[in-house]
């Protein structure tokens, strides 16, 4: 059987508790790696994998985070930067508290949430780092230039660790989502929805483990052993 070559590697995924994050989990879970999953709250997450409560806006909670995972699964190979939230509105209607908010999780999140691993990743000479983009951030989107800011800058995070870390053998890479069947998506109101899902080649909404899987391989130290500084999208043709 052909093997992603994820058995017993220890990954950590933040937002692990639901929607995308939570497919994540469960794929990794069933690979067989050992997962440490993140979220403000863990009460309904995956009882195979470590949940851990964590805020990814404080750097100091992560490197603490980081410390009690490594000594109860041992050294992280993988860390998938799933964390992230919306404050949508016009711009000129967004607040700095708006700004302020979606910034200090997308964004300064994902690097909170890479750092305190790497160090031990140079040292073992392997990692695998994701960040979860998005459809928005790599062509804009209407009422969401906060939120499209942030995930524009985790591409530009992911592509410039690729060059810094693989003298270490440590690969960066993004994974960009179109519109997933998510609780963020169900919000979306039936005409609206109906004219996205129109400009859609595929005409229909994506699913959480269609990211899970592209998460999987950019993981993989098997399938994209060569593979950095990417940005894989998952969007049905949506955006190309």
């Amino acid at each position: 059987m052909v093997s992603l070559g994820l058995e017993d590697k220890v990954i950590v995924v933040t937002g692990g508790n639901r929607g995308i994050g939570r497919a994540i989990v469960d794929l990794l879970v069933e690979l067989g790696a050992k997962v440490a999953y993140l979220d403000l709250s863990v009460e309904s997450g995956n009882d195979k994998a470590l949940g851990l409560v964590a805020d990814v806006t404080d750097l100091n909670s992560m490197e603490a985070i980081a410390k009690e995972i490594e000594e109860k699964l041992g050294t992280v190979y993988g860390v998938v930067a799933n964390a992230g939230i919306t404050k949508d509105n016009f711009f000129t209607k967004l607040t700095p508290a708006d700004w302020d908010a979606v910034i200090n999780v997308n964004l300064k999140g994902v690097a909170n949430t890479f750092k305190p691993f790497m160090e031990a990743m140079y040292a073992q000479n392997a990692g695998s780092l994701v960040a979860i983009s998005s459809i928005s951030g790599d062509r804009g989107n209407a009422g969401q230039a906060n939120y499209a800011a942030t995930k524009a800058g985790v591409i530009g995070i992911v592509k410039s660790l690729a060059r810094e870390c693989a003298r270490y053998n440590v690969r960066a890479n993004a994974v960009a989502p179109g519109f997933i069947n998510t609780e963020m998506t169900q919000v979306i109101p039936d005409k609206v929805r109906d004219k996205i899902t129109a400009e859609i080649p595929f005409r229909r909404f994506g699913e959480p483990a269609d990211i899970a899987w592209a998460v999987a391989y950019l993981l993989s130290p098997v399938a994209s052993a060569y593979v950095s500084g990417e940005v894989v999208r998952v969007n049905g043709a949506h955006h190309t």
